[in-house]
């Protein structure tokens, strides 16, 4: 694994062993890995307009934090101590898992972790436990694992869409919504699991939009919350999970819903070739 940041441009290497030291005194990890975009020198920071609407696509800090043997304390915990002490114009997206874990993983062949162990850079070991040697997976067996995750997640994905579109025409509008939210959220997982065999532990659509934003930025353009009603948007839809079932404040207009089916529409069209051309990549490799 590497160890240098030399490619990137110094306020960025000095941003990044801020970042790891706020980690190490928050939480005492076993190891504090760059992985993504910033570790393979392809990160990305721009301005643009998608459909007419406005965004700006900073690529994330993607940082694997791996907690020592024998931490009991849960993923989510850890991973909300370190970001909300690492607030940056660059946001910080953060991965916990234990070292027992990833070590599995590893000698499992699970491409995510693999890919982290052979193209990211180590901000801090503590030295206690060694990663595993990872299995080598063939683009065969990983291209069946990727199949059979977007089989599974991007058809329930288009299902939960028709089934919040059903709720709008019989105007069930919190019971449309919580079903929009599911259809997003099983979008973002059909991507982040095809494109790397990894499901992350959360049902926030924010994180998950954060975590897929590196395979497209197309994808992270369709809810840009550059503005006021762009961001209630995405807000309606992120509460959509919890408060739409279970809390009487809730509300939300029939247009609302309508605006928010359009954009998991749009969503689902950008996310589905993407999982296909992923699929074929190992095909590809496979034949070539």
């Amino acid at each position: 694994m590497q160890t240098s940041l030399e490619h990137l441009p110094e306020h960025k290497q000095a941003q990044l062993r801020e970042i790891s030291a706020i980690i190490v005194k928050a939480v005492d990890p076993e190891k504090v890995i760059l992985f993504g975009s910033h570790a393979t020198g392809r990160w990305v920071q721009e301005r643009g307009t998608e459909d007419g609407r406005l965004y700006e696509y900073v690529s994330d800090y993607d940082i694997l934090v791996i907690t020592r043997k024998g931490d009991i304390r849960k993923d989510y915990e850890v991973q909300d101590i370190i970001e909300n002490r690492c607030v940056y114009k660059t946001p910080v997206n953060v991965i916990v898992h234990e070292i027992g874990f990833i070590n599995k993983m590893l000698s499992e062949g699970q491409y995510f972790f693999s890919d982290i162990e052979q193209e990211g850079i180590l901000l801090y070991d503590a030295g206690s436990t060694p990663l595993a040697e990872r299995k080598a997976l063939s683009p065969a067996e990983a291209k069946v694992i990727a199949q059979q995750y977007y089989d599974h997640w991007f058809a329930g994905a288009t299902d939960f869409l028709k089934v919040a579109s059903f709720c709008l025409q019989q105007e069930r509008l919190k019971i449309g919504a919580f079903n929009l939210h599911q259809a997003a959220e099983r979008t973002y997982n059909a991507v982040i699991l095809v494109e790397t065999g990894y499901k992350p532990k959360t049902h926030n659509l924010d994180k998950l939009k954060r975590y897929s934003k590196r395979f497209s930025e197309k994808l992270d353009s369709i809810f840009p919350e550059n503005t006021a009603e762009e961001m209630n948007l995405f807000d309606l839809l992120t509460r959509g999970y919890i408060d739409a079932r279970y809390k009487d404040n809730y509300h939300i207009t029939a247009a609302e819903l309508g605006a928010l089916i359009e954009r998991v529409e749009e969503l689902q069209a950008v996310a589905g070739p993407l999982c296909l051309e992923k699929i074929a990549s190992f095909e590809r490799i496979t034949t070539g």
